[in-house]
């Protein structure tokens, strides 16, 4: 599927669902250079425990590390995924008119056994998110591994979406309350946010 059919795919669903899940954004080879990266920093314990809210509390409501992207100075890896991502931002706007104006992310990484309660990604007070998106980056993964996303729905049911490598889940970041299952190993993943531009920040 080329650009222009991907992100309308994505664009007409997220309109008519308010999440959709894609495939292709990267190729095999750039996930596994993002996988192999943040990998690496996890091992040279460079990922620091995650932090929730506008106040950044340590919290064991979430259990895992992170490494935010510097925007200004990204590695080959990320800046191949900050390209893509920034292509599907600028289609999003003109199909939907978002607002969209920036983007941001990092890696994160689960160790088996750690979650992440249910939750909200906007923050209290603050409406600057309005698209949450995460990467995955584990090749090889099994429904028995478990860590699936929750995403919990307004009818009261709820969707697992399982980390399988390659694989993009977009949803709007005000609607839905999701959760991070627990894994049997570790889950890597890249969680990014398109935010519109917010009255106390510059762009």
């Amino acid at each position: 599927m080329d650009d222009a059919s991907l992100f309308r795919t994505a664009a007409d669903t997220l309109a008519g669902e308010g999440w959709c899940v894609l495939n292709g954004l990267l190729t095999a080879a750039q996930t596994r250079a993002l996988a192999d990266e943040c990998a690496a920093l996890y091992a040279a314990r460079r990922l620091a425990p995650a932090r929730v809210g506008a106040t950044h509390m340590a919290t064991e409501l979430r259990g895992d590390r992170t490494q935010w992207f510097d925007p200004a100075a990204p590695s080959g890896p990320q800046q191949a995924f900050l390209t893509r991502i920034d292509a599907l931002r600028r289609a999003l706007n003109r199909e939907l008119m978002l607002g969209l104006v920036e983007s941001e992310a990092h890696y994160a990484v689960y160790a088996p056994g750690a979650r992440y309660a249910r939750h909200l990604d906007r923050l209290r007070d603050d409406d600057a998110r309005v698209l949450s998106a995460v990467f995955y980056l584990n090749e090889g993964w099994q429904e028995a591994d478990g860590g699936a996303l929750r995403l919990y729905r307004g009818d009261g049911t709820h969707r697992d979406i399982l980390p399988h490598a390659g694989t993009l889940l977009l949803f709007l970041s005000a609607r839905f309350e999701h959760e991070v299952l627990p894994a049997t190993r570790d889950r890597l993943s890249i969680p990014c946010w398109m935010r519109q531009r917010s009255p106390d920040r510059a762009v």
